[in-house]
């Protein structure tokens, strides 16, 4: 499939120009470039579309640049963001089409997945859902994490993009869709049992709805993991105040269970021996860490609290900074894992 889309997208960019005309229609030739308002066709000219240029590399044809929201991509992209496209064969088909070439013959798993739609909420559509979307480089996701002064998150494989994920308000039958940072929920062994998804509006905040932040699929027990774990491992409840740990103990592997509940059940693995609770400080965050230390001790695991200065260590990071934040978890370590996880002084805000 990475090969047939590589191939797909460097078709399209022989013939740049005729693809902006047919699906970029709003905007205009200039130059070198298509301008255009973004990748669904807005009318407008902040979207630069080269028209010329090598295969591959720096300044290839038929890659593109939104300057308003820092998105970047190839045509492919674009006609996924122009026709609404949520499964990537639907882009790959369109692109066939246009390119006049033949579809490929579909094998039969492929065939049978189009045929029977998961059931919604389950965990086959949550690994439906994380192998539609993209890397967050250069995307939405990617500015609401820096908006969050979440930095080291570019090759995070627990975090993609998705441009167009639907949701459905509560007690409604109406389906919108918006942008959304989509993270992956896995079991032990590493494979996928649910998402989480972040809708978010174009601006890089969270999205105008009522509920912004949902998780679908098997959850409990299972959690986002940051990292692989050998004896240590830090557990919390939000993805974003995990991230903030990371950001300080960037090496120290974590996982973030996304709600009191399922962290006070998070199952641990075979190796671990030391476990850092990640703690928010309102009761329920209270209720999970006595939880989650009982159960712990039950296990024949160690475990010690992370405790922030603030409501939680995104709220620490974003208020105080990077520095003291880190001067914040440095002294709650264990004195052996200061010398393993800490690593060289990061720089001063």
């Amino acid at each position: 499939m990475a090969r047939d889309a590589s191939d797909l997208a460097r078709r399209l960019a022989q013939n740049a120009e005729a693809v902006c005309r047919h699906y970029l229609s709003n905007g205009r030739r200039q130059g070198r470039y298509w301008l255009v308002g973004d990748a669904r066709n807005t009318p407008g000219r902040s979207m630069f579309v080269r028209l010329s240029g090598p295969d591959s590399g720096p300044g290839a044809a038929g890659h593109w640049t939104d300057a308003a929201s820092s998105e970047h991509g190839d045509l492919l992209d674009v006609i996924r963001e122009s026709c609404g496209f949520i499964d990537f064969r639907d882009v790959t088909d369109e692109a066939r089409r246009f390119l006049s070439l033949p579809n490929p013959p579909p094998t039969s798993s492929a065939a049978a997945a189009r045929r029977s739609p998961a059931p919604q909420g389950s965990a086959e559509s949550a690994r439906r859902l994380f192998a539609a979307s993209r890397s967050i480089t250069g995307t939405l996701a990617g500015r609401y994490l820096h908006g969050r002064r979440l930095t080291g998150v570019a090759e995070l494989a627990s975090l993609r993009f998705h441009p167009r994920c639907f949701y459905r308000p509560e007690g409604s039958a109406e389906n919108l869709s918006f942008p959304a940072l989509i993270a992956s929920v896995t079991d032990l062994s590493g494979a996928i049992t649910g998402v989480h998804r972040t809708w978010l509006d174009t601006a890089g905040g969270k999205a105008p709805v009522e509920t912004p932040r949902r998780a679908m699929g098997n959850l409990l027990g299972h959690a986002v993991r940051f990292g692989a774990v050998e004896d240590v491992l830090a557990a919390g409840e939000g993805i974003e105040t995990v991230l903030s740990v990371r950001e300080g103990l960037p090496a120290l592997p974590l996982a973030a269970a996304l709600s009191s509940n399922h962290l006070a059940a998070m199952l641990f693995p075979a190796s671990l021996r030391n476990l850092y609770i990640v703690c928010d400080a309102d009761p329920a965050g209270d209720a999970a860490v006595a939880a989650l230390t009982a159960r712990a001790e039950g296990a024949g695991i160690a475990s010690r609290v992370l405790s922030p200065q603030e409501g939680d260590f995104n709220d620490d990071l974003c208020r105080a900074g990077l520095s003291a934040l880190r001067a914040k978890l440095v002294p709650q370590l264990r004195s052996e894992d200061v010398q393993r996880f800490v690593g060289p002084a990061l720089p001063v805000d």
